[in-house]
């Protein structure tokens, strides 16, 4: 009943906008004890932002990895605080490495002609929980950790509108999985 509630606009879709949230917060001097990223992208159509890369990769998890890579500091100094990367259980069915192991960054950002929607997102969930658990080993011994979570499978919400494919396969799904 004493909270005090105030919002904020941030456009994960760009870069800009990232970096004027967080100077605006920044600017109001009040503690984070705990930063919450769960916007997300899913069975979106090729295209790029304003900083020319690929939407799902910038929105899922690019855009929250510049987040808290400028909010650190003020997490640092509210510990005890946390992170809580919402993720997604799909990040099993991607890699994100070459065939010889390496990190492969073209897949992060893939042009148009090797983009397929599931797996953008697939491999930007992926990128969230190796961010996360590099957050933790990083930041846990400064009062702040970091968490990836799997929202449950096939919660409703309307992330799948892109395509109507995915819509049914929700849909069809929705009996036979665990629900909130």
């Amino acid at each position: 009943h004493k909270a005090k509630v105030e919002a904020m606009t941030l456009d994960l879709a760009s870069l800009q906008s990232v970096q004027h949230f967080a100077e605006a917060f920044k600017s109001k001097n009040v503690p984070l004890h705990i930063l919450i990223c769960n916007a997300a992208v899913f069975g979106a159509p090729w295209c790029l932002t304003e900083d020319d890369l690929e939407s799902t990769f910038q929105v899922n998890h690019l855009g929250h990895f510049y987040l808290v890579q400028l909010l650190e500091d003020v997490l640092r100094r509210s510990s005890p605080a946390r992170v809580v990367m919402v993720s997604s259980e799909s990040h099993r069915f991607t890699g994100i490495k070459d065939s010889s192991g390496k990190l492969d960054f073209s897949l992060l950002s893939p042009s148009k002609k090797e983009y397929w929607a599931m797996l953008a997102y697939n491999r930007s969930k992926l990128c969230n929980i190796l961010f996360s658990n590099e957050l933790n080993r990083r930041l846990s011994p400064h009062g702040v950790t970091s968490n990836s979570v799997h929202p449950g499978n096939m919660i409703y919400s309307s992330i799948h509108r892109n395509w109507w494919v995915y819509t049914l396969l929700f849909t069809l799904a929705r009996p036979f999985t665990k629900s909130m």
